[in-house]
């Protein structure tokens, strides 16, 4: 489990800061210009670069699906200045750490 916790969490960091960018970040945020025109498009696909890290990681769809619905809402929150960025990095990697022990727990006994 730690070594997928690991690399849970260094995926995490390389989808949320260098594959984001200035235009995702931008863009995922409908209160800017730019999201104003792109965001469901680029919150959207911003959550898949990380339910695609997810799932080449753990090897399970469900946990990426959920990956992928849960970024999606927590960032939309943070966007809406609903919860700070802490608070989104903590809802993050507490994902990490639930997908890790389901891959690696619930798959072999369940």
């Amino acid at each position: 489990m730690s070594e997928m916790l690991f690399l849970l969490i260094a995926a995490h960091a390389l989808c949320d800061y260098p594959l984001q960018g200035d235009f995702l970040a931008r863009a995922k945020d409908r209160n800017t210009d730019l999201g104003k025109l792109f965001w469901p498009h680029a919150l959207f696909a911003h959550s898949m670069i990380h339910g695609g890290a997810v799932l080449l990681i753990t090897g399970l769809l469900p946990l990426a699906i959920a990956e992928v619905c849960v970024h999606a809402i927590t960032d939309w929150l943070k966007c809406e200045k609903r919860i700070g960025l802490n608070t989104d990095q903590a809802v993050h990697i507490l994902c990490k750490v639930i997908w890790a022990a389901v891959a690696t727990y619930g798959v072999a006994h369940g």
